[in-house]
């Protein structure tokens, strides 16, 4: 689907309710399988946690969990300590080109019986379940975060618990928390004392409820919004709270450069532009928060301001290479922009070229970062279905915020 996004005001003033974390639900999902008397409220409806159910409740042996790249790592472990099972655990043809071998190697090393099905170190691959009964293993702690919170999503089960040790510098700290503090409201003990993560392994199940905040990441999208609007718009988003889990949240800082004054309610967020972007150059480490560059370096583009992003390696093994994408869309639209593999240089430009076709090669970050230049010019994005992988409703609450949208 090819949509064309236009607007006739820069003026926006409404509340969305957004879907709960794909993070955090898909964690959760993981854990249920291990503490049956989880319930979860507030459950992403996103394609990856879609993916996710389904894997977890299917009895078929070739398990397909196309772009979800969560999925997959979870995935991996969890299939590893379901003694009795054996499935092919597979993907799309992306994620059949995304490494899984740092993970697959640790799993090994605690005893899990897993082998490749085509090429080596990448998707598909076989799982045998057995029980894993040794405790210690080593990792770097500089690979994506979604490898170690796979490990501690199993730890609980283990007979004697986990203990990980990450090697070199860590990154996407936020994300290890997020993982550690789940465990923790479910009364799972654990310590992360320097480079090393402890997780005792659960003694006694109860019930719990969680109740999942919803998605950062989601949220970045209409703080660019209020970016490029008029000042004085507004948006209400729930449900959040100031006391954030997730990594992402630092958008309310660094949307300050942009004029964006974050207020927070009891279970919401309100979004104010109360002033003109500062137009100093933006410097962000984004290691702990990649997933929003993209966003950033559109919100830039839009207001005219150059920045230098670092932290971004992750970004390259993604459901595209994020920095590469990046690049060949923003200079489509006037911009000049230079990439590493771990960082992003743009200048700034008051030039957008109007009318173009932004590729979003498969991955729905590329479409909702992309879509509020819609203030700016009028714009179309391709394949603009990709949304749904982590937000389901995103082009109705565009609508809602005041886009007009038509397919092309």
């Amino acid at each position: 689907m090819k949509l064309q996004l236009t607007t006739n005001t820069t003026s926006v003033h409404t509340s969305i309710n957004i879907s709960g974390s794909k993070s955090e639900s898909n964690r959760l999902l993981i854990l249920q399988q291990i503490l049956p008397g989880l319930q979860i409220e507030n459950l992403s409806d996103s394609d990856d946690s879609v993916h996710l159910q389904h894997a977890l409740s299917t009895s078929e042996e070739v398990v397909n969990i196309g772009h979800a790249g969560t999925a997959m790592r979870f995935l991996t472990a969890y299939f590893s300590i379901k003694e009795g099972r054996e499935v092919v655990l597979t993907g799309s043809e992306r994620m059949q080109n995304r490494p899984i071998g740092i993970l697959v190697d640790a799993l090994k090393e605690l005893g899990a019986q897993i082998t490749y099905e085509d090429k080596e170190g990448y998707p598909p691959i076989r799982i045998k379940g057995t029980s894993l009964v040794k405790d210690k293993v080593q990792i770097n702690g500089n690979v994506s975060s979604q490898y170690i919170s796979a490990l501690l999503l199993i730890a609980p089960s283990l007979p004697n618990g986990l203990e990980i040790e990450l090697l070199g510098e860590i990154t996407s700290i936020p994300y290890i928390n997020m993982t550690l503090s789940l465990l923790n409201q479910l009364e799972v003990t654990t310590s992360f004392v320097g480079n090393t993560i402890k997780v005792n392994p659960l003694k006694l199940s109860s019930s719990k409820e969680v109740v999942v905040e919803s998605d950062w990441s989601s949220a970045s999208y209409f703080y660019s919004i209020i970016a490029l609007s008029s000042l004085d718009s507004q948006v209400t988003l729930s449900a959040y709270k100031k006391d954030s889990l997730q990594g992402d949240s630092c958008l309310s800082e660094i949307y300050k450069h942009f004029g964006v004054r974050t207020t927070f309610d009891k279970n919401s967020i309100t979004l104010t532009k109360v002033s003109e972007a500062n137009n100093s150059r933006l410097e962000l480490d984004l290691k702990n928060a990649p997933d929003i560059a993209q966003t950033i370096a559109v919100t830039c583009f839009g207001l005219g301001i150059d920045c230098h992003l670092t932290g971004l390696h992750t970004l390259k093994i993604k459901e595209t290479d994020r920095l590469v994408a990046l690049q060949n869309e923003l200079t489509k639209l006037g911009a000049s922009i230079a990439i590493t593999d771990k960082s992003l240089t743009l200048e700034k430009s008051n030039n957008i070229i109007e009318n173009i076709a932004i590729e979003t090669y498969n991955d729905h970050r590329m479409a909702m970062a992309f879509a509020p230049l819609a203030f700016k010019v009028p714009i179309t994005i391709l394949d603009a279905n990709v949304v749904t992988k982590s937000f389901r409703s995103f082009w109705k609450d565009m609508q809602q915020i005041g886009f007009q949208i038509k397919e092309a």
